[in-house]
């Protein structure tokens, strides 16, 4: 007889890891609406560095020998770059838009995967990322809001950083003996490190902040950086790079209802129909292919003792080396 099974837990891994992007839906209501204007590069470092600097104080455990340098490159595409070109998006164009953006990630990221991890990617996939790409093409090419270039360059290129950053995260692992929340704040620390010169020599002084900027800090830094942060790792780490990557479509959609609830944007019908699209690639995203059964004959296995081959799933990649 053969059994096909799943790895116990793994639905409940992609339901707590989808929450990552659910959350950072609401980074481009919060940032358009309780921060300072035109600061992405100290918006970014106040966002990781505190976050990083915290998670490193709680944990005490610091990289050590080649982990010093992969989670500075981490760091960089996860963090570094990632956070002030979400924030110079997030700036410059609607919500809605902004978010919507980050949903090419999943093709960008089947990329990566079949030139780093040797994961050839499926004819599912690809056409999960091609629904994906078209969910977008609808809200961003049809939508009633105004386009800016760099803002749609800024989104895509983070997109490109966060996706290269998830698939090298699978591909590294993390060190025996470190969890993901120490990674997480190893990374945190790393990008703002990266940011901070940055900041300084492009801004200059930080700007005046009130109680509403603060606490818009505070959550982003807390919810939106820390705790989010941490669950996406501990996903990566449990579930293939690829399907982590779609879950990211999640964030477009999150961000659209927000501005429309919290921020009184509209969505055309089209837009509404790309949102839809999008969540269709998400779930198609996350359907594992058939496996094929092990050769086992079983004729006459309960008169001989012979013990008849069970084909399983394979477990969700392990981390064997650390995003």
């Amino acid at each position: 007889m053969t059994t096909a099974t799943r790895p116990t837990g793994y639905a409940g891994t992609l339901a707590l890891t989808a929450l990552t992007p659910i959350v950072w839906g609401s980074t481009y209501a919060v940032t358009t609406e309780f921060l300072p204007p035109d600061r992405p590069l100290f918006t970014a470092l106040m966002r990781a560095l505190p976050a990083g600097l915290a998670l490193l104080a709680l944990t005490r455990v610091l990289p050590r020998g080649i982990w010093l340098g992969r989670a500075a490159v981490l760091g960089i595409l996860n963090i570094g770059a990632f956070f002030p070109l979400l924030f110079l998006a997030a700036y410059r164009l609607p919500g809605g838009v902004a978010g919507v953006l980050g949903a090419v990630a999943p093709m960008i990221a089947l990329g990566f995967a079949a030139v780093l991890l040797s994961e050839a990617p499926t004819r599912r996939k690809v056409l999960a990322g091609l629904i994906g790409v078209f969910g977008v093409a609808l809200v961003v090419l049809r939508g009633n809001a105004e386009l800016d270039t760099i803002g749609v360059v800024a989104g895509l290129a983070g997109a490109a950083s966060m996706s290269a950053g998830t698939v090298l995260t699978k591909k590294w692992g993390r060190p025996d003996g470190v969890g993901p929340l120490a990674m997480t704040g190893w990374q945190l620390t790393a990008g703002g490190l990266f940011i901070l010169p940055l900041a300084v020599l492009i801004e200059g002084a930080p700007p005046a902040m009130d109680a509403q900027a603060i606490g818009g800090y505070l959550y982003l830094g807390v919810i939106g950086t820390a705790l989010a942060y941490w669950l996406w790792f501990r996903g990566i780490s449990r579930v293939p790079a690829t399907s982590v990557a779609f879950l990211g479509l999640l964030s477009p959609m999150s961000a659209a209802v927000i501005g429309w609830i919290a921020l009184g944007q509209a969505l055309t019908p089209l837009q509404v129909l790309g949102l839809a699209i999008a969540l269709g690639g998400t779930v198609l995203g996350q359907i594992p292919p058939k496996a094929a059964p092990e050769a086992a004959s079983t004729v006459g296995a309960a008169r001989t003792g012979v013990i008849t081959k069970i084909a399983v799933l394979p477990a969700p990649e392990t981390v064997s080396a650390a995003r």
